[in-house]
C-alpha cells in the first residue's frame, strides 16, 4: 500500500508543468493557461504589446480626469495629468514614464520626488489606492490622486498633444 501511494505521488509530480510564458515584458509574472488561450485567440488584447501612447480621460459629476502619454527619449514616455474634483480641489503634474510589464511607472518632475506605479491594461491607467506622501504637493485643497483611473479615449500622440487642462494650457505640452 505504501509503495502504491509513493508511486502515485511520483507520477502526479511528474505530470505537473510550469505555466507557459512567452518571455515578453511580463516574463517575471506567470500567465494562466486560460489567459494565454484568450490572448492567442484574440478574445483579449495582450497589454504588454499595446503602447501606452494616447489620451486617457474620464468625465464625472465633479469634474474631469485626464492623462496624456506621448513618446519620449530612450524608450521612455512623457506624460501630463490633471484630476479635478470640483471647483477647487485638483491635482496636476507631469514627468516621464516607463513600462514595466503591466505597470506604468510615473515619475513626476518638481519639488518632492513623487513616483506612482500605476496599473496598465491597454485600455486604462489606474493609480493605486495609496500613493506616496511626496505626491501630496501635486494636489490643491482636499484633492488626491489615490484611486484615480483614466480610461483610454485615443491611442495616438497627436490627440494627446491637443489635450488641454481646465485652464486651457496644453496637458502634455513642452516639459
Amino acid at each position: 500500500m505504501r509503495r502504491a501511494s509513493l508511486t502515485l505521488l511520483l507520477f502526479l509530480a511528474a505530470c505537473q508543468r510550469a505555466p507557459a510564458n512567452d518571455g515578453g515584458a511580463d516574463a517575471g509574472v506567470p500567465m494562466s493557461g486560460l489567459e494565454r488561450a484568450a490572448i492567442d485567440s484574440g478574445a483579449i488584447a495582450d497589454a504588454s504589446r499595446i503602447s501606452p501612447v494616447g489620451l486617457y480621460q474620464h468625465s464625472h459629476e465633479a469634474g474631469r480626469d485626464a492623462l496624456c502619454v506621448i513618446p519620449g527619449k530612450d524608450g521612455q514616455y512623457r506624460f501630463g495629468l490633471e484630476a479635478v474634483f470640483g471647483e477647487e480641489p485638483s491635482c496636476r503634474g507631469h514627468g516621464v514614464a516607463r513600462r514595466a510589464g503591466d505597470k506604468l511607472i510615473l515619475s513626476f518632475k518638481g519639488g518632492d520626488r513623487c513616483i506612482i506605479v500605476a496599473q496598465y491594461d491597454g485600455d486604462q491607467v489606474a493609480l493605486p489606492g495609496v500613493v506616496d506622501m511626496a505626491c501630496a504637493d501635486l494636489c490643491e485643497g482636499r484633492g488626491t490622486l489615490e484611486g484615480v483611473s483614466f480610461p483610454r479615449i485615443a491611442n495616438d500622440a497627436a490627440t494627446a498633444l491637443r489635450a488641454r487642462d481646465r485652464g486651457g494650457d496644453p496637458l502634455c505640452g513642452v516639459q
